[in-house]
């Protein structure tokens, strides 16, 4: 039996090399996870559904010759089927619904050796940047439990932080890989718009949404990359394939790359002075690397337009996803079933025309190909800001409350859809929806590939992550400029407190 203090040490490519030297067995693997899981979960609230038996027949049963055999891992509640096992998308709605089969990604998982023991925690539907469902309650950071551990891959986030498991899946639609990775202190690389299956038939929040993991190594998220990339079945484009494996990017030099840095918000919201500071001290680093550090000029991109399109794209989505599980249940949807906000939003998506929401795309492709040009126009490699624009809040604070909250339920409950919008709901939406991450969701859409990286601790030890966007299809150029930050500042070793 492997362990605990060991198991906690190694990375998923670690355990899989224990395995294969034959130090160790994919079944005593899975006994160090169960392990750990049964320990702090009950304290981080990261795991909601266990699949113990099964990750004890797949070990036993053999796993294979991939990259990853015999490794654990969780997956995101969100998205990804699991054959058998609920899905239930952090919302009492979906509470009964089961896949029949597993999701293309899934499936590249276990063809890669990696064994499931569970699903994570998340918001409903995904919406928030924090994981406070009601159906099971917030997630608590491990770092300080009094804390977010981010959303909506922040049950994902807390698991791998808390070391209950070396990889989780994560999904992100506006930055939901990478702000539970900043909350966390991990790696999150959110992919090239269509480099990873989507576990959807459809473009979901117009195709802004890329599945991916949360990590503590570099290394991890590139052989996790290389061993699901590829586009699903029936995709008619995607990005072009790489020239050789992301893992063999890792350690390579990146050269001398040409680095834009904003201190602030691109969304005009107040950033905490301990990430300000994260920031002029990473271009200072990078600098020291020898990258050629410039400042951002994007005052001319119409910021402020995005969230207003944003949000609207978002609410129609919303009411989308709820006539569509409707459709599939066959059963009416009560205000019981979804939470305020889901509510709220859905009630707006009604009140948006057709042509409210064919505006609000366009004006978000405006954006787009604004920010693709100066990218072109500037020669840039990468853009460097802060991830989320304070370290980890306090749970409770990010989501409406007090009578904000209150308004918002009687106007769902009474289905004034058309109060709220005179009421400019939905503009404040806008305002409050980036407050905490102003600066993620830009780049889901365009599609270029971004990352966060634990770059930066509070001086009472919280995690600060820093965002580097890259050029699209560009994750090699991020890969190599990861590992060589992860070889200048380590932060893989570093544990949380619950640890």
């Amino acid at each position: 039996m492997i362990a605990i203090g060991e198991y906690e040490q190694y990375d998923g490519l670690g355990l899989a090399e224990l395995v294969r030297r034959k130090e160790v067995t994919a079944l005593e693997l899975v006994e160090a996870a169960i392990d750990r899981i049964e320990t702090h979960n009950p304290t981080i609230n990261a795991v909601v559904h266990t699949m113990y038996d099964i990750a004890h027949e797949q070990a036993e049963g053999g796993t294979g010759d991939g990259p990853f055999a015999g490794v654990p891992m969780l997956l995101k509640d969100l998205l990804a089927g699991c054959a058998g096992q609920p899905l239930r998308n952090g919302s009492r709605f979906f509470r009964d619904h089961v896949p029949e089969r597993d999701s293309e990604l899934v499936r590249r998982y276990r063809d890669a050796g990696l064994i499931v023991l569970g699903k994570t925690n998340t918001p409903e539907l995904g919406i928030t940047g924090v994981t406070e469902p009601v159906l099971f309650g917030p997630t608590n950071n491990p770092w300080d439990p009094s804390l977010t551990a981010g959303g909506s891959s922040g049950g994902s986030a807390a698991a791998v932080a808390a070391r209950l498991v070396p990889i989780a899946h994560a999904g992100d639609g506006a930055g939901s890989i990478r702000i539970p990775a900043a909350c966390c202190g991990l790696f999150g690389l959110k992919p090239t718009r269509g480099r990873t299956p989507g576990s959807t038939p459809y473009a979901l929040w117009q195709d802004l949404v890329v599945e991916h993991a949360l990590t503590r190594t570099v290394r991890d998220s590139a052989a996790l990359l290389d061993a699901t990339a590829g586009p699903s079945p029936g995709t008619a484009t995607s990005p072009p394939p790489p020239k050789q494996p992301f893992l063999e990017h890792v350690g390579a030099p990146p050269g001398r790359l040409r680095i834009a840095v904003t201190e602030g918000s691109l969304l005009g919201r107040r950033i905490h002075p301990d990430c300000e500071r994260a920031v002029a001290e990473a271009a200072q680093l990078l600098g020291e690397l020898g990258h050629d550090v410039v400042p951002a000029t994007l005052e001319h991109i119409q910021w402020q337009a995005f969230a207003e399109a944003f949000v609207v794209m978002l609410c129609g989505e919303i009411r989308a996803e709820i006539q569509q599980a409707e459709a599939k249940t066959g059963r009416k949807a009560s205000f019981a079933d979804f939470e305020v906000v889901t509510n709220a939003l859905g009630l707006l998506g009604q009140q948006h025309s057709a042509g409210d929401f064919v505006l609000a795309m366009r004006t978000m492709q405006q954006v787009g190909r604004d920010i693709i040009l100066y990218f072109e126009k500037h020669r840039i490699d990468a853009l460097l800001t802060t991830t989320v624009a304070s370290p980890p809040v306090k749970t409770g604070t990010v989501l409406p409350s007090g009578l904000q909250a209150i308004g918002l339920e009687w106007l769902a409950r009474l289905r004034l859809g058309g109060i709220m919008r005179l009421a400019g709901v939905d503009r404040q939406a806008a305002a409050d929806s980036f407050e905490f991450a102003p600066n993620t969701a830009p780049f889901n859409l365009t599609g270029q590939p971004a990352m966060s990286v634990p770059l930066a601790w509070t001086d009472d030890g919280l995690p600060i992550g820093l965002q580097f966007v890259g050029r699209f299809a560009a994750e090699a150029t991020l890969f190599r400029l990861a590992a060589q930050l992860e070889e200048a500042r380590p932060w893989a070793a570093r544990r949380p407190r619950l640890s």
